[in-house]
């Protein structure tokens, strides 16, 4: 495993990840403390193992813009990059088969981030969680709204909104604090296509989904509650044997003797062992709490169970920690290889789309890929253009969308009170299934229904040649 690991940093030219994979998985990192137990057996650990999934792109990324928000310690920043950075490749992240990049190598993100910026309602930024709670914070302290907080808080949402759409994630894995995010994404996403729509009849965006795994371990503390750094109760992933076996016995128990039964129920020591060890041996210690097992021996017990998964990642980590220009090395190179393949072809569109163009030339459309994000550019003298669905989302709450053809509206839909109702309605029509008597859209004045059968069928058509 530790030769594995070192040829990964040294052999950087070769490459398995596929630009046809049916489905992408964007996961960002954070950059802003050591990596711990609890980041381990909840995120690091289901991750990789989700990373080998068949018929998956995985795209994993070190947020250290995002760091930015909180931390404003150069030497904090980059220590953290590097320890994490270090932590999944070590706990076997193969950057041969997933993009493994950092946030600030992808110039494009912080473009597209302006890009979403100028179409971001700020009524909708006002609702963020995080802003949100800094400013009643303020409140209950009798201070000005938006006292110490910086616009990198109240933009957050457009930053992550930037790193999930530049890539066209489909999925993006995070905790149930943020899902309102990838709710904001899915807008700003939504009201891209509606503005700038795509004259080849595909939208820029595809809509990311928050996943929620239910069944991702949260790990108690040294004192019982949810381990984190906040609460400064974390057990560091990487600590020397001494020093792990050290923080384990200083985990809080209760006052039971050595023979009297232990609840498992709440308690921490417990939930730890539980979250490294197999069903047979969850199943002997629990036996060993309800006869009676010292906590001096249950302690141990932890400490051996621990150690003997952390061991062999702890050498590689120690090895990669050894050579950080390796580590710098293969993050670049991913960056350097993802831009080639995605973000430069993709900001290249985007730019077209919004009108930022080559003045000599005469206007161009962009076809994109929906799969790759491979752009054909082509003169619109040369191209005849079919009419295009843009879907949207009004003030009201509800979802609409409209069939146009350039500036003219050939249909128009009703409010539905979801982005799934209506996206059902507007892949029949693209089928072809129109039926004049469709109380759910109305013909836009001066067109003829003729005209709209003959569109839907072209773009029927198109579909089924793609």
């Amino acid at each position: 495993m530790l030769q594995r690991v070192n040829c990964v940093l040294l052999r950087t030219s070769a490459r398995t990840v596929t630009a046809t994979s049916s489905i992408r998985i964007l996961t960002g990192i954070t950059t802003s403390g050591s990596p711990h137990l609890g980041n381990y057996v909840g995120a690091i650990r289901p991750a990789i193992a989700a990373s080998h999934v068949p018929g998956v792109e995985s795209f994993y990324f070190l947020a250290d813009y995002h760091a930015l928000v909180k931390v404003q310690e150069p030497a904090r920043v980059q220590r953290s990059t590097l320890e994490i950075a270090a932590a999944w490749l070590a706990c076997g992240l193969d950057p041969e088969t997933v993009w493994f990049y950092r946030q600030s190598d992808i110039p494009e993100i912080p473009e597209l981030t302006w890009l979403l910026t100028c179409i971001a309602g700020k009524g909708l930024l006002n609702r963020a969680h995080a802003y949100k709670a800094a400013v009643d914070r303020n409140r209950g302290e009798g201070q000005d709204d938006d006292a110490g907080i910086n616009a990198g808080l109240f933009m957050y949402p457009v930053l992550m909104a930037a790193d999930i759409l530049l890539f066209n994630a489909n999925r993006v894995p995070v905790g149930r604090d943020q899902v309102q995010h990838i709710e904001m994404a899915r807008d700003f996403a939504q009201r891209f296509n509606h503005l700038y729509g795509n004259p080849a009849g595909r939208e820029y965006f595809v809509l990311p989904e928050a996943v929620i795994d239910e069944h991702v371990a949260t790990l108690p503390g040294l004192d019982g509650r949810k381990m984190s750094k906040s609460y400064d109760n974390t057990i560091p992933l990487f600590a020397p044997r001494g020093e792990l076996k050290k923080q384990i016995q200083s985990i809080v128990t209760d006052s039971r003797l050595l023979g009297e039964p232990k609840d498992t129920d709440g308690s921490a020591l417990f939930e730890i062992y539980q979250a490294f060890a197999s069903a047979d041996e969850t199943a002997d210690m629990r036996a060993a709490f309800a006869d009676g097992i010292g906590w001096g021996d249950a302690k141990q017990r932890l400490f051996e169970r621990i150690d003997t998964e952390v061991s062999p990642l702890r050498e590689q980590y120690e090895l990669l920690i050894a050579h950080p220009q390796r580590i710098e090395e293969q993050l670049r190179d991913g960056a350097r290889r993802l831009r080639e393949r995605h973000a430069i072809p993709r900001l290249r569109a985007l730019r077209e789309a919004v009108g930022l163009r080559d003045l000599s030339k005469a206007p161009l459309h962009a076809r994109m890929d929906g799969v790759s994000g491979a752009v054909t550019l082509r003169s619109t003298a040369s191209v005849t253009t079919l009419a295009t669905f843009k879907q949207y989302r009004e003030t009201d709450g509800r979802f609409y969308f409209k069939l146009v053809d350039g500036d003219r509206i050939l249909l128009q839909s009703v409010g539905f009170d979801s982005p799934k109702e209506a996206g059902s309605h507007v892949a029949k029509l693209k089928r072809g299934a129109f039926d004049a008597g469709d109380g759910m859209v109305s013909v836009g004045s001066g067109v003829a229904l003729d005209e709209i059968t003959a569109v839907l069928a072209a773009i029927a058509a198109e579909n089924e040649a793609k």
